[in-house]
């Protein structure tokens, strides 16, 4: 059967069709019977979305495969819903035979394209107990699967992911994607205090009970919608089932990197935003989800990022000053870059101790050695940084005077600070903000 609709927003007019012996019956439906139409009473366990855009080559075949992977090797019933994401080549009637062919496939046709959208859309509509998607290529080994949507099915966990980046996974991908995918995840740590590995692997899956309650509050219709909804779980207390995957990348893919990207990071200035400001109700969830945190042993700390990071500059601004006017001491006595090393050298210890303390909350002598070396290694990377800025101003302008030289250190300073914070809060008191903000893990 396919249905069409027009909007996310609101009701928005649909049509049936279903597919019988004499022919195509279609008939209008209103988007609120939406949820009793695409699957009828009795709906399967699980229900697996696979949003496409302009797929005619690969949507035959992958939902043939897929459909009979399922069918010998799930233990359980499902359904294969084919969001088409307002598709301009033959797509759409190539998912209109698939669901002619098998009981066990329908489709979803879209006007609007977003994967976020077609993944709202259906979610919010289906009738199964698991929603899960997955990407029309299977870059990800279909072994994956059970492993995926068990815990979920069993009631363990809430919400279940695949992930590239564990060291159990196997995966094939070019050295630039990599990259990049890497840095998303530590920017989601450093900036949002993200706890799980993968946010950008398409192969995920949720409890319908849950996705009722988060999908409301998830805005974003494109690639970051799964970055958006894995956060807002993790703030309310929602166990992350993480399953290292296989997985081969298209080389054929047609998704825009810079696009998305510089998407992403307006959807990560936004989200934060609006937990900054209590515009995500995440306590009322938690609340409601009998997810109640913790109490914080330091409660004179603050453990939001926008919080921390107002001690954090505090701190950064004191350093600062401390580490120039030792630079400046420094310098009458030797060459600048010995100077410079010195001066940071110094500061350093001292940061990370008051970091530790009044930014982060981590008291006593626990892994104070650890953290120390820790801070020693990210003072190596504001060296560096330093150190390539003064070789660059010395070797274009080699005449260059200390209050040039002041200048350089002074910007170059303010990028390292911020990579200080983003691997003080995403790596080396990592456990201390999970603490405060995942009481489940």
């Amino acid at each position: 059967m396919t249905i069409n609709t027009t909007s996310l927003d609101g009701p928005a007019p649909a049509r049936l069709r279903i597919p019988t012996p004499g022919g195509a019956i279609e008939t209008p439906v209103g988007a609120a019977a939406l949820d009793i139409v695409s699957a009828g009473p009795g709906g399967p366990v699980l229900d697996i979305v696979v949003p496409v855009y302009n797929e005619e080559r690969d949507l035959v075949p992958a939902v043939t495969r897929l459909r009979d992977y399922l069918q010998q090797r799930l233990p359980f019933s499902f359904r294969i819903t084919i969001a088409n994401n307002a598709s301009t080549d033959a797509t759409a009637r190539l998912a209109d035979q698939l669901a002619d062919s098998f009981d066990e496939v329908i489709v979803v046709e879209l006007a609007a394209k977003g994967r976020g959208r077609a993944l709202n859309t259906v979610w919010s509509a289906s009738d199964a107990a698991v929603l899960a998607y997955m990407d029309v290529d299977l870059s990800t080994d279909l072994a994956a699967l059970l492993p995926l949507v068990a815990p979920l099915v069993s009631g363990h966990s809430d919400l279940a992911i695949g992930t590239r980046l564990h060291r159990g996974s196997r995966v094939v991908r070019g050295p630039r994607r990599e990259f990049i995918s890497r840095c998303y995840n530590l920017i989601l740590r450093g900036t949002l205090s993200a706890h799980f590995s993968d946010a950008q692997c398409g192969f995920k899956a949720i409890r319908a009970d849950v996705a009722r309650r988060l999908l409301p509050l998830v805005k974003d219709t494109g690639w970051f919608f799964d970055t958006e909804l894995l956060v807002l779980a993790e703030r309310s207390g929602l166990r992350i089932h993480e399953v290292p995957v296989d997985w081969v990348d298209d080389p054929d893919s047609t998704v825009d990197i810079v696009a998305t990207a510089v998407a992403d990071l307006k959807g990560v200035a936004r989200v934060g935003r609006a937990l900054f400001t209590g515009a995500l109700p995440v306590s009322q969830l938690r609340a409601q989800l009998g997810r109640e945190p913790i109490a914080d042993a330091t409660p004179d700390v603050p453990t939001g990022m926008l919080r921390q990071l107002v001690r954090f500059s505090i701190i950064g601004i004191v350093s600062t000053a401390v580490y120039l006017l030792l630079y400046l001491l420094l310098r009458g006595v030797m060459p600048a870059q010995p100077a410079n090393f010195l001066a940071l050298a110094s500061c350093a210890v001292a940061n990370t101790a008051a970091n530790r303390r009044l930014t982060f909350g981590v008291r006593g002598r626990d892994d104070a050695g650890k953290h120390q070396l820790q801070g020693f290694m990210v003072f190596l990377l504001g060296f560096g940084i330093s150190a390539l800025a003064l070789f660059g101003l010395h070797h274009f302008a080699p005449d260059a005077s200390t209050a040039a030289e002041l200048a350089v250190l002074l910007v170059s300073g303010l990028v390292g600070t911020l990579a200080r914070f983003v691997l003080m809060r995403g790596w080396i008191f990592r456990q201390r903000c999970s603490i405060a903000l995942d009481p489940v893990r």
